[in-house]
């Protein structure tokens, strides 16, 4: 339709866009809409009647100053298309699925492509397409969800939910790169139920389970930095990581931690000597001189855990590495 005249093809132009699943305007040189299809409606709850011969930032005031209104000036005074990264601008333009979407203020997310466009016989025009991401937005949050959940179940213990021995095995091995870096202490607790092998056949598997879960919280609930890490090393043995902490505050540690097991009070018929159930707990500590690998300060800690249940247990006994 060489010989169409303008009016007729910008007619035509409105219903193609007017058709596909996508938000469309075209600005002329002054800025003004002289397009504006039935998605840019639907969405927008602004009939094209009202946006048409409109300036654009009458009908979208807030976009003033920010980033599609600067991508608008570079396509029609540069010549320069732009595609807005949408980790940066999720949702610029006022667009809704639904009225209570819109009551909400729930828009949905955005991927804005501006584009400039030559008009025979005028100046350069404007073209913005604005595409609906917001089912692929939440594909990717609910993956990123399951990532998470997922990595948090690799790196817990399904019983007690505290780290597993994945978990303390990545653990250990930075704070003890960072340590050796740093010049700063690391201190180990290993840590084991006394008599829990009697305590389980006695009571039986269920209130073994329940005892585990009970004084797994409570031991992580002395811990109070972020950096600090309780995991269940195997059965009934734990281990905590105190970065940043010397002997004497180890040693401090290991005793909060031994007391307050003991106040618990769970019935242990079974204990060699106490009517309570108890931990044993043997504490290492990084000696920045000598800097041993990792098996050295696990196997101080393992001696030192030895030495306490060979002294009557309910007690910590520190070894050096």
């Amino acid at each position: 339709m060489p010989n169409s005249p303008p009016d007729h093809r910008l007619r035509l132009l409105q219903s193609v866009l007017s058709a596909i699943s996508m938000g469309a305007i075209v600005l002329n040189p002054e800025r003004r809409i002289v397009l504006w299809n039935s998605w840019m409606q639907q969405y927008s709850g602004i009939s094209t009647e009202q946006a048409l011969g409109q300036p654009f930032l009458a009908i979208c005031p807030e976009l003033q100053g920010g980033r599609v209104e600067m991508a608008i000036t570079q396509a029609l005074s540069n010549n320069f298309p732009s595609l807005l990264s949408q980790t940066l601008n999720k949702a610029p333009f006022p667009l809704y699925a639904h009225a209570t979407a819109m009551e909400k203020q729930e828009r949905i997310q955005q991927a804005i492509e501006i584009s400039p466009i030559a008009v025979a016989g005028a100046r350069r025009h404007c073209l913005i397409q604005i595409s609906d991401v917001s089912i692929a937005v939440g594909r990717e949050k609910l993956l990123r969800e399951q990532a998470l959940v997922l990595r948090s179940q690799t790196f817990a213990d399904g019983l007690t939910g505290i780290a597993n021995r994945r978990h303390f095995d990545v653990a250990i091995d930075r704070e003890h790169r960072r340590a050796r870096r740093s010049g700063q202490p690391l201190s180990l607790l290993m840590i084991d139920i006394d008599h829990f092998k009697p305590y389980n056949d006695h009571y039986g598997h269920q209130k073994g389970d329940q005892c585990l879960i009970r004084v797994a919280a409570t031991m992580a609930a002395i811990l109070k930095r972020p950096c600090d890490l309780m995991a269940r090393y195997g059965g009934e043995e734990f281990g905590i990581i105190l970065p940043d902490t010397d002997l004497p505050q180890a040693q401090r540690m290991a005793e909060a931690i031994r007391a307050a097991v003991q106040e618990l009070a769970i019935p242990h018929g079974r204990h060699s000597n106490a009517e309570h159930v108890t931990v044993s707990i043997g504490i290492a500590t990084l000696d920045v001189d000598t800097q041993p690998d990792i098996e050295m300060l696990i196997g101080a800690a393992d001696r030192a855990l030895y030495q306490a249940k060979h002294q009557g247990r309910n007690r910590s006994v520190s070894c050096s590495t």
